[in-house]
């Protein structure tokens, strides 16, 4: 399957963001009052000239998106127009449509933007359709079981040759799986192998992602990846053990360099500086990080948590937030959002715009900023011990496992260093990470 190179964590939030016209940018509420039948629903966005569904459920003034065993909850309202408005919570984006009847609706995926101005992605629901791509009773035998690791290759005209990995679970017709970059995962899709035909599709909050392809006569896979309106990616796949470039490599400090430096305000307008005295003697992780990001949402969703259960071991963090608008205010919001939607009990600043280049710059001290979200580690001395590149979730499996691992190892060992600025060594009595996570993730939101 030849996958295109728009990474996860950076496209697929753009385009969420990017996909539709500018909404009310404070829209006026009125209580829930029309009746929308309960349960199970289908829906089907138009990307270009595809029809891409999505399941989802209505309970109460929740609506509960479906994509395999992954679940996301979006608030309902209804608008002073009638219309009903249903928030991305933390992407600036909502589903805003008419109620044609109790079960059927129509409208659009439209950005919050202010100065966006591009197209909308149209979608219809309608309720007590439990089926995602066929309709039960006309499935037709699939010709070969996809469940594996497949090597994705793609190329073209902006971005060149790229490689991803895809992990793939087929039992019958169905399908799920998940697609990794070097930033990160498209989060969890699910879809069907018809014939020598398959799909894919997940929404989740960003734009529709989207998969379609054959199974050629030697086994691999032609296909294509649509995500919103932007993208429209011929891909080819082979069934292979292969994997991505090691994303603890992919950014580093330049030569002669031992830490990062910058200063950024955070909500308040309080400027805010990884030397400042707060983080003096204490372990610190940095996150770079943008509110429109799925890949940077799913590792604050990891971090909030972790760092609530052990703040007290001498760990402090700072989320820093490249933003859509190079405009305070807009970060306010946007931030503000994201850091009461999670919890985060840690810093946050604003760094700029959603620009790698600009980012890098700003960033003083690294190569190159490759992707969001990018978390760095700094020990008790303020030095840079580890920088990851991206983000894989837990759809996964061991590539999130490994990274959980590997961060409470890092994290422990340097927790355990005694403090240089100390007066006396620091006497370790707190759990380890590892114990203290495994407790907090069953209430990740």
């Amino acid at each position: 399957m030849k996958i295109k190179t728009i990474l996860p964590a950076t496209v697929i939030a753009l385009l969420a963001l990017a996909a539709v016209p500018v909404a009310p940018s404070a829209p006026d509420f009125s209580p829930l009052t029309a009746t929308l039948t309960p349960g199970i629903w289908r829906g089907e966005f138009t990307v270009n000239e595809d029809k891409v569904p999505f399941n989802f459920e209505l309970k109460g003034d929740q609506l509960i998106v479906h994509n395999g065993s992954r679940r996301d909850t979006f608030p309902v309202r209804q608008q002073a127009d009638g219309q009903i408005f249903v928030g991305m919570n933390t992407y600036d984006a909502a589903l805003i449509a008419r109620i044609e009847s109790p079960g059927r609706l129509v409208g659009q995926y439209t950005s919050l933007l202010p100065k966006l101005k591009s197209g909308a992605l149209p979608f219809v629901a309608e309720a007590g359709k439990d089926w995602r791509f066929v309709e039960p009773g006309h499935d037709v035998a699939p010709k070969a079981d996809l469940t594996g690791k497949w090597n994705i290759h793609s190329i073209t005209k902006d971005l060149g040759s790229t490689d991803q990995v895809g992990l793939l679970k087929q039992e019958g017709n169905r399908l799920t799986g998940v697609i990794m970059t070097v930033v990160g995962d498209s989060r969890e899709l699910e879809g069907t192998v018809q014939g020598d035909q398959f799909f894919l599709s997940g929404f989740s909050g960003p734009s529709p992602f989207f998969v379609k392809g054959r199974i050629t006569e030697d086994g691999t896979l032609d296909g294509a990846i649509e995500l919103g309106i932007y993208r429209n990616i011929k891909i080819e796949a082979r069934k292979r053990d292969t994997d991505l470039p090691d994303p603890y490599k992919l950014t580093y400090l330049k030569d002669g360099r031992k830490t990062i430096d910058f200063s950024f305000p955070d909500l308040t307008g309080k400027i805010v500086s990884p030397h400042d005295e707060k983080y003096r003697g204490k372990v610190t992780i940095i996150e770079i990080i943008g509110s429109w990001c799925p890949n940077c949402t799913d590792q604050t969703r990891f971090l909030a948590p972790w760092f609530a259960a052990n703040r007290q071991r001498g760990v402090e963090a700072i989320a820093v937030g490249f933003e859509q608008e190079d405009n305070f205010a807009y970060a306010q919001k946007t931030l503000g959002k994201l850091k009461d939607f999670f919890g985060i009990q840690y810093d946050i600043v604003f760094g700029g715009i959603n620009d790698k280049k600009i980012a890098t710059q700003k960033l003083d001290g690294l190569n190159f900023m490759a992707a969001f979200p990018t978390t760095i580690i700094l020990d008790r001395k303020g030095e840079v011990r580890e920088i990851y590149t991206g983000y894989t979730g837990t759809v996964t499996g061991k590539y999130y496992d490994d990274y959980v691992k590997k961060f409470n190892q890092l994290l422990d060992q340097l927790i355990a260093e005694p403090d240089p600025y100390a007066a006396a060594p620091r006497q370790a009595s707190a759990p380890a990470a590892s114990a203290v996570n495994d407790a907090v993730l069953a209430a990740v939101p």
